[in-house]
């Protein structure tokens, strides 16, 4: 690197840049055409960037100033400043614990950074990484913990008739925003797991994620059996043999790397049961100190908090005690119980329950939505009877910065006031929205909305060249998008209960209404189903069949290979955010969070956060917020409620214009919209709430924590 840019590099490694766009314009003014063909990866790109571009880029006057701007503004954060040289909020919260009692471990199976690092399947993957990147803008002590996948989740084709076909691609570690972990000689870390016969060994590596450290196995090493390598390959095996030893290598070998760190945590969050055995390893640390295995248990509980996400007592991981036998015989012996005492913790119907262990071993637990709490609670009520079930709720919330458009954040720049950001969750600098002139929000709407359309346009054109692809499958991919017309934006895995297909219950009206000559309606939908879900392929399948349509005319469409880019485009560009899932399985939903962000208007089965967020001014509901008597009649009632509710009040207030072409009372419902979610449902306002109700009430009542400093060296190869 050029001396006069040379921070760069330190930069391209830290993820900071995720979210700061105007750091990832400098790499972009470099060399446009490059920025695009490495995906914006900045690791990739400078290594492949020549060399005289980057001697030419040292005389561009307006790159350098950028770049200063950029190290100016990275160089203070990384400090522990705030923008406006403040302490960061978590240095002024007054219950705040001190460094020295150690950061919160955040486990999750994936995580959803960006789309150069593809460890994620869908909203899990994204809310973890929000999470961590909350914590670092707050300066929350924390450090996650996850997997680093060969493979990452896999790359989505349609075929011409519409079957989803799954594509897997090896990952070069070295040409990531990644860094390996080494021992004190220099040489790679390297720890191990037992399981029967055979000690599974595995790497670190480390994603800098602004002030946070994210720390991520990787067991594809020479020395491994051929599978046990694989068990970082690819995230959600279906295979009950494979998934059992993932989750021990996380949850057990996750402790263990952390105690190789000397990172000794305060508290310990499992986003899901995949990581339960962590609190397994932590009680047989303290066990072989001496202690029993009641008192070690206390000491894990005090200390630990368990986030559910999953509605459906099928949607938690479950084992058959065989398959326990088989990989964990001698782990009672060490916690000092019987085999009986041991099936006894994770006891569901039979089988080892990951979601009852950890529930059993945490002192704090939750749902991530208000209905999901209650959905929790009824649905575990047979762990605790005759007893309230220990399970609140924290409501998500999604991080501002990621999601919110470069263009929107400057309008909000100079409208909400200085410092605006540092004070985001405070409902009352967002009322100032309502001071943006209508002229000038719907100028940065239309000019988000163009962008996504040449997005679309640029993707189909990529795989026009390709040969590889039947003229229909071009225009089912949006090349035909009109920026002026009404634009509803659906995307998201495509589980069944999801019920993507609920508009096709009525094809010809749906038809009637996009092709209206006077008021046409587009719908964009982008997803991918798990390569093992069969149903939700199917849905794919025929919902795909009615895009390639004639009749549609190029007004419906299926964008491929849903990722973070596909997402930031379509949350930013469209302007209506529909969702329509089988209340009340929808624990919460993030999606719609980062489109209001951007002036989209929310239309929503009131289930998860919605039931929260809508108050009649700001949306619209699809359905009634109530129970039903069977599918059928939800089906039923929601899709006349969808269609009634499109016809007769969402196009004719889109069309509603002046004679500049502005909706002034669709701006209003945007407004109330932003002022109104913006607030409420950001990682700001969840992560304090986390802190305030969780963390550190945790950490502060229980000084027994303070004995897991005591424990031995995990176990290295």
């Amino acid at each position: 690197m050029p001396k006069r840019i040379q921070k760069l590099g330190e930069i391209a490694y830290n993820l900071w840049w995720t979210w700061h766009p105007e750091a990832q314009r400098v790499f972009q003014r470099i060399e446009p055409v490059l920025w695009e063909e490495v995906y914006h990866n900045p690791v990739k790109f400078l290594h492949r960037v020549p060399r005289q571009t980057l001697s030419d880029a040292i005389k561009d006057r307006r790159l350098l100033d950028a770049y200063d701007r950029a190290v100016a503004e990275f160089t203070l954060y990384m400090s522990g400043c705030d923008n406006d040289n403040d302490k960061p909020w978590f240095q002024r919260y007054a219950n705040a614990w001190p460094t020295h009692k150690g950061p919160v471990a955040y486990f999750s199976f994936e995580f959803g950074l960006t789309e150069v690092l593809p460890m994620y399947a869908g909203g899990l993957g994204v809310l973890a990484a929000d999470h961590l990147k909350e914590a670092s803008d707050l300066n929350v002590p924390m450090v996650g913990v996850g997997f680093l996948y060969l493979q990452g989740y896999f790359r989505q084709r349609i075929t011409e008739d519409g079957w989803q076909e799954a594509d897997y691609e090896h990952l070069d570690f070295e040409q990531l925003p990644i860094l390996q972990v080494r021992d004190e000689a220099g040489a790679p870390l390297v720890l191990c797991v037992e399981l029967p016969g055979r000690c599974v060994r595995f790497n670190l590596w480390k994603a800098q994620v602004g002030r946070v450290p994210l720390y991520l196995i990787d067991t594809d090493l020479p020395e491994n059996t051929p599978q046990d390598r694989v068990l970082t390959q690819r995230l959600y095996s279906p295979d009950p043999d494979t998934r059992i030893k993932q989750e021990m290598v996380l949850g057990i070998g996750g402790v263990r790397a952390l105690r190789a760190l000397k990172i000794n945590p305060a508290a310990w969050h499992m986003n899901e049961g995949h990581s339960a055995f962590s609190t397994l390893e932590r009680a047989r640390e303290m066990v072989k100190q001496g202690m029993s295995f009641e008192q070690a248990r206390e000491v894990v509980r005090q200390s630990t908090v368990f986030t559910t996400h999953t509605p459906v007592p099928a949607g938690n991981d479950r084992f058959p005690k065989w398959l326990i036998d088989q990989h964990l015989t001698g782990l009672w012996n060490e916690l000092g119980l019987t085999r009986e005492e041991f099936m006894a913790l994770a006891e569901d119907d039979g089988a080892f329950g990951m979601t009852p262990l950890a529930l059993r071993m945490s002192a704090k637990a939750n749902g991530v939505s208000e209905l999901h709490g209650e959905v929790s609670r009824a649905m575990w009520q047979w762990m605790y009877p005759n007893q309230p079930v220990p399970i609140s709720h924290i409501t998500n919330g999604v991080h501002t910065a990621t999601w919110l458009a470069r263009r929107m954040r400057r309008l909000f720049d100079e409208y909400l006031g200085a410092g605006w950001y540092a004070r985001l969750d405070d409902p009352a600098t967002w009322q100032l929205v309502y001071e943006i002139p209508d002229d000038e929000l719907w100028a940065v709407h239309k000019h988000l909305k163009r962008k996504l359309a040449q997005f679309m346009r640029e993707r189909a054109r990529a795989k026009w060249v390709t040969h590889s692809q039947h003229p229909v499958q071009t225009i089912a991919s949006g090349v035909m998008i009109d920026p002026n017309a009404l634009t509803i934006g659906f995307a998201r895995r495509f589980a069944t209960y999801k019920r993507a297909s609920l508009i096709l219950r009525d094809i010809p009206r749906l038809l009637r209404i996009l092709n209206n000559p006077a008021r046409p309606v587009q719908i964009i939908y982008a997803g991918k189903a798990h390569p093992n879900d069969e149903p939700g392929k199917r849905l794919i399948q025929e919902l795909y069949r009615l895009i390639k349509n004639a009749d549609t005319a190029g007004r419906m469409v299926f964008i491929e290979d849903y990722d973070i880019n596909v997402a930031r485009h379509l949350v930013q560009g469209v302007d209506v955010w529909m969702n329509t899932p089988r209340r009340p399985y929808e624990a919460s939903g993030t999606s719609g969070m980062k489109a209001a962000l951007n002036g989209a208007i929310n239309f929503s089965v009131l289930d998860g956060w919605w039931r929260e967020a809508y108050d009649g001014t700001n949306g619209w509901a699809i359905g009634e917020d109530r129970a039903y008597d069977s599918p059928e009649e939800q089906d039923r009632i929601d899709c006349e409620s969808l269609f009634n509710t499109l016809e007769h009040e969402i196009i004719p207030l889109y069309y509603d214009t002046d004679e500049d072409g502005i909706p002034h009372r669709w701006l209003q419902r945007a407004k109330a919209s932003i002022a109104t979610i913006a607030p409420r449902f950001s990682t700001r306002r969840m992560l304090k709430q986390y802190v305030e109700e969780i963390y550190a009430p945790l950490v502060h009542r229980s000084d027994a924590t303070s004995n897991e400093h005591l424990v031995g060296e995990p176990m290295q190869a």
